[in-house]
């Protein structure tokens, strides 16, 4: 006899929280909208109603909380991660986007509407998924973006999600020296790079056990990888263009201090929605 989808998300939602998973509730209705092919409001909707769930379901979603109470994490279990307006596929092999990622490619995207120019140029410095890219060149449709990812299994994913954007390019290859032809033409640069320090083990064992760690290790410092996209991105952008970098809430100081170094101006570090600090700018000198 099938159960009552109420009574079965509660249990669904226990399960998960008794495993730690911070949001056991939206995780528990995610999943089963997955599974019933359901938005999540539309899962609320029918266990309100008091409709109830097959025995063939329930053992569909009861393998996936399973796997997400072993703290698997919720995207590659679904297959799906969304970032502003955007759906993307992810799955492993590739960084999951964050919600302060939202925050920091918004810089990017204002620079870009204040643009003067037809067609204003932007990079993404090891892109990922894709979805800082996509991102920009969604939400900015006379842009041309262009985008870098080095690792193979990341590439794929990105290549997957930025297919049929005719205004995003995107190359397999490495940051340091993708986009030679773009030389002291780039209007904005950004990138979420590596940024852990490497004894700095993440807490989430969504991140330490399943984020790639060439995704998140940047070093002694975390900031390897910071200073190789200062020098690149020099070379990229033109005099007065935007650098936009994001990073540990503790390491906005030292980014400035690298930047100001390499002779960018007006090095500024921002906040996110947290009241953290989580993105550098700077404008080419």
């Amino acid at each position: 006899m099938p159960d009552s989808l109420a009574a079965f998300l509660r249990a669904a939602a226990q399960r998960l929280a008794e495993a730690g998973v911070p949001d056991p509730s939206v995780d528990a209705e995610l999943l089963t909208g997955h599974v019933l092919g359901q938005s999540r409001g539309g899962v609320q909707a029918a266990a309100l109603r008091g409709d109830a769930i097959s025995s063939e379901a329930a053992e569909a979603v009861s393998q996936l909380v399973s796997r997400r109470a072993d703290r698997e994490p919720l995207q590659h279990l679904t297959g799906l991660a969304a970032f502003r307006n955007l759906e993307l596929a992810v799955g492993p092999g590739v960084f999951v986007p964050r919600p302060e990622t939202e925050t920091v490619v918004q810089y990017a995207i204002d620079a870009l509407l204040e643009n003067a120019s037809d067609s204003p140029l932007a990079i993404d410095l090891g892109t990922g998924s894709g979805a800082i890219a996509l991102a920009m060149a969604t939400e900015v449709p006379h842009a041309r973006v262009f985008a870098v990812e080095r690792s193979e299994q990341a590439y794929a994913w990105a290549k997957r999600n930025v297919t049929g954007v005719e205004n995003l390019t995107l190359v397999h290859g490495d940051l340091a020296t993708a986009f030679d032809e773009l030389s002291g033409r780039v209007d904005v640069v950004i990138s979420n790079p590596p940024y852990v320090p490497d004894e700095a083990v993440p807490r989430d064992p969504e991140v330490r056990l399943h984020d790639p760690a060439a995704a998140l290790y940047g070093g002694s410092d975390g900031l390897d990888v910071v200073r190789i996209i200062s020098r690149r991105a020099a070379d990229l952008l033109h005099a007065g263009g935007l650098l936009v970098l994001e990073h540990g809430e503790l390491q906005g100081e030292a980014i400035r201090g690298i930047l100001t170094a390499d002779g960018w101006r007006a090095a500024a570090t921002h906040e996110d929605l947290t009241r953290r600090d989580r993105v550098t700018t700077a404008l080419r000198g």
